[in-house]
């Protein structure tokens, strides 16, 4: 597939470019399963600061090294290109080179390794065994001979990863146990991530369809990614009252339904524009997902 390289750079300072590289509006959505499995820690009398910061570091350090593997995969597989509707990626705009990016992502997630080590330590060798797994999906989501994302496996890999790995794996390495709680809490934070790239999708469909890029958008269509879209949230909004109404968490835990009018709003703004418009979208999802995982965290410790 032949590549275009002849999109003109773009004038940055170097540290501006990285910083675009990183993509930090990312980064609050990254933490927020931390912070609904430090709460959840909190409510067993389990939680210690050190592991949490370690938990914190190795989100931050996965999503930046994600970030930064997608920038350069992307590009060299053809799917960022002139055409992009999405915010400037460094690598498709000449902003910064190929090597460049390459070692960057080798260092940040070489760096992810070490609170990921004393993780390990407190977890014990299973939490190995899911470092390696999420350093190599950060990965192979864009990069390698069959990327997650370019075979439509995108949403269950990020499901997993932003749910349940790391709401309970928070959870375990202070607690040393795997409660209910743990699992259930995990649900809305994988719905709510997940929906960020449904978002992400959407807006690229026709872009990664060029590109043969067969996310699930690109599959079942612009109406589709829709109403997946708002499934997703509707899930997240259902497993607290879910909850509440089975008598497993005080009324507390409904406190996240304090954030349903920004979600109505995402909803019909993903109903109604497309292309280049669901840029403020993705940042208005990102700011969801971490004031809905702020709330439950709240209505868990009480």
């Amino acid at each position: 597939m032949s590549i275009s390289t002849d999109a003109p750079p773009v004038s940055r300072t170097a540290w501006s470019s990285w910083l675009l590289a990183i993509r930090p509006k990312t980064l609050p959505a990254a933490v927020s399963p931390v912070i609904v499995g430090c709460a959840v820690a909190w409510s067993l009398g389990a939680f210690a600061w050190l592991p949490a910061l370690a938990a914190v570091s190795v989100a931050l350090l996965l999503q930046m090294g994600a970030n930064l593997a997608n920038d350069v995969a992307d590009f060299r597989a053809g799917a960022d290109t002139v055409e992009r509707l999405g915010p400037t990626r460094v690598t498709q705009s000449g902003l910064l080179s190929q090597r460049k990016v390459v070692v960057a992502t080798a260092v940040v997630l070489g760096a992810a390794t070490i609170p990921g080590l004393y993780l390990t330590w407190l977890g014990g060798p299973l939490f190995l065994i899911v470092g390696l797994l999420a350093i190599l999906s950060a990965v192979a989501y864009t990069a390698g001979p069959k990327p997650f994302g370019y075979i439509g496996l995108g949403e269950v890999f990020v499901f997993v990863f932003f749910g349940p790995v790391a709401v309970v794996g928070t959870v375990f390495v202070m607690a040393r146990e795997t409660p209910g709680l743990a699992w259930l809490a995990s649900i809305p934070m994988g719905c709510l991530i997940t929906a960020i790239l449904v978002v992400n999708n959407l807006r690229d469909i026709r872009t990664d369809k060029k590109a043969g890029k067969k996310t699930v958008a690109v599959r079942i269509g612009e109406i589709g990614a829709r109403w997946e879209y708002a499934l997703l949230l509707a899930v997240a909004y259902v497993v607290p009252l879910g909850m509440w109404i089975a008598g497993a968490s005080p009324a507390s835990i409904l406190l996240p339904w304090a954030t349903i009018p920004l979600a109505i709003v995402l909803i019909r703004n993903v109903w109604t524009v497309s292309g280049a418009a669901l840029n403020t979208v993705l940042g208005s999802a990102a700011r969801l997902c971490l004031w809905f995982a702020v709330a439950l965290a709240v209505g868990i410790m009480l």
